[in-house]
């Protein structure tokens, strides 16, 4: 089975409201990298870099479709690095669609809406631009071990707020400046990928939970159901291929 790829980008980019979501210009949300135009087998990756490349080409993948795309660095020569990603692509015919933002605030198949989901979220509403908030009744410990359990990662707590959690922000990634936002929005528990260290004080002091599972892990959920998404619209089979940063 397989599809036209400029199919699956018209689709990507009307789903994911590519044009638009705002974000950094160097996200260059989208078709990043062409092909010669069929995909068979897809792999979904949090990031596009030599590793994950290497995993999509060893998967015989010819769409890799990633959250962080190519270009965060903005215009560089393709030399060095950027050749040896860029040249791996282009020998083994692999197709490269990334989405940062719009994956992240998507309501079905973004980051923080499949997390939402997979923790139990009831009462879900928009929380900040990207993000979701919601209630959910248990101990704080509780939540811990459900993220762990869900992302595969040992989360780390700052247990600073209540015991008993009862109304939750989540925003993946990189989010720990959204703690007074969190605070502010009467929310007793934030749930981020990471955060500078002064972002324990403001848990701290602002009396609020906070709790960071990794910015790569909080960031594998999105792109595994886009993937799913496209399997049940084109019928093309998909694999996750994994490279934690740990971080």
């Amino acid at each position: 089975m397989s599809a036209k790829l400029t199919d699956i980008v018209a689709f990507l980019d009307s789903y994911l409201r590519i044009t638009e979501v705002p974000d950094d210009p160097r996200a260059l949300n989208g078709l990043q990298v062409e092909s010669s135009g069929q995909v068979s087998k897809i792999a979904a990756a949090v990031d596009a870099c030599v590793a994950t490349i290497e995993l999509a080409i060893d998967r015989k993948a010819d769409l890799l479709l990633v959250h962080h795309g190519l270009f965060w660095g903005g215009a560089e020569p393709i030399t060095g690095r950027n050749w040896e990603r860029i040249g791996r692509l282009v020998r083994h015919d692999i197709a490269v669609y990334s989405a940062h933002l719009p994956l992240d605030c998507h309501p079905e198949v973004g980051n923080n809406a499949v997390l939402a989901r997979a923790l139990g979220l009831s009462d879900v509403q928009p929380f900040g631009e990207i993000g979701i908030q919601g209630g959910l009744e248990l101990h704080r410990d509780e939540l811990v071990d459900s993220l762990k359990g869900v992302l595969g990662v040992e989360p780390r707590l700052i247990a600073t707020g209540p015991e008993r959690v009862s109304r939750i922000g989540i925003v993946t990634g990189e989010a720990g400046s959204m703690i007074r936002e969190a605070k502010h929005e009467g929310l007793d528990t934030f749930v981020s990928g990471e955060g500078p260290h002064h972002t324990y004080f403001d848990a701290e002091e602002w009396g609020i939970n906070v709790v960071y599972a990794g910015h790569y892990a909080t960031e594998t959920v999105g792109v595994k159901a886009l993937a799913e998404c496209l399997e049940e619209r084109f019928g093309i089979p998909w694999e996750f291929v994994d490279h934690p940063t740990g971080l």
